[in-house]
């Protein structure tokens, strides 16, 4: 059974931040010790039984932030239990259909063997930062299509996966 799970996450919005927490809260729950931070944060990940990598997507990537972590931690999160997660499609296909990893997040998942990814839908709302999300808003595609039932039932597969239940 691993103790300690850290929760880590790339956002700029704040979106897939939300979206760690729900995972945080619910591993909590299942009685793991867990930490959420921004991956921008971590200074390492020795100290954790078990990793969960968030990232928002913005043009096909993950934001950097993410991507970033795991380049830096490369080692040791081979040595441990790792699931990653994307946000970001501003419609209703990430609750409809399986939508696979980006190219660096396909190719992080083999190198790591990362145990399990899944893609849930993003948000994007007014007050957004960045001038491609104020195009976004201004051509109507903006909103919160995150399915937080899909979220905490992922979250519930890694914490049984963690707690051997």
């Amino acid at each position: 059974m691993a103790d300690t799970v850290l929760v880590t996450y790339g956002t700029t919005n704040g979106s897939t931040a939300e979206i760690a927490e729900v995972v945080a809260d619910v591993l909590r729950k299942a009685g793991l010790s867990v930490e959420s931070t921004p991956a921008r944060s971590v200074t390492g990940v020795e100290r954790y039984d078990a990793v969960v990598v968030g990232g928002a997507l913005y043009a096909g990537r993950w934001h950097k932030d993410a991507r970033r972590f795991v380049r830096r931690n490369r080692g040791p999160l081979a040595e441990r239990p790792v699931w990653f997660f994307s946000s970001g499609p501003l419609d209703a296909s990430a609750s409809e259909r399986d939508i696979p990893p980006v190219r660096g997040v396909r190719r992080a998942l083999d190198r790591l063997g990362v145990r399990d990814h899944v893609t849930f839908g993003g948000r994007l709302e007014e007050g957004a930062e960045g001038r491609v999300a104020g195009m976004i808003l201004r051509s109507g595609k903006g909103g919160d299509f995150r399915d937080f039932r899909a979220i905490e039932a992922w979250a519930e597969a890694v914490a049984a996966a963690l707690t051997h239940t």
